[in-house]
């Protein structure tokens, strides 16, 4: 009888430990799922302005309102590439010289 209380109290304790460790590892995948979203952000900037450099025409004197490269696609409409990497369209009115900055 004394065995079968010990035994029934040390696997009460395993499932409490088990569980408890099942709560730090979450933490972890959020930290993470952070990182990838970063580098995934990182990775579309990349691509779409790699895009644009190529397919569209670049303004040369003018910068975005955070200083970002302005571009110019073929319909003649204004936009700079956030961080994200999407496509922000902006007016004549909304740029900066380049030299201001």
């Amino acid at each position: 009888m004394n065995a079968l209380i010990k035994t029934a109290l040390f696997s009460g304790a395993m499932l409490f430990a088990v569980q408890g460790m099942a709560g730090t590892i979450k933490s972890d995948t959020t930290k993470v799922g952070k990182v990838t979203r970063k580098v995934g952000n990182q990775v579309s900037n990349t691509a779409a302005n790699t895009e644009s450099h190529v397919v569209d025409r670049k303004y040369a004197e003018k910068r975005g309102p955070h200083g970002e490269t302005v571009y110019i696609n073929k319909y003649s409409h204004y936009y700079y590439i956030n961080k994200k990497g999407h496509r922000v369209y902006i007016t004549k009115a909304q740029m900066k010289n380049e030299k201001e900055d």
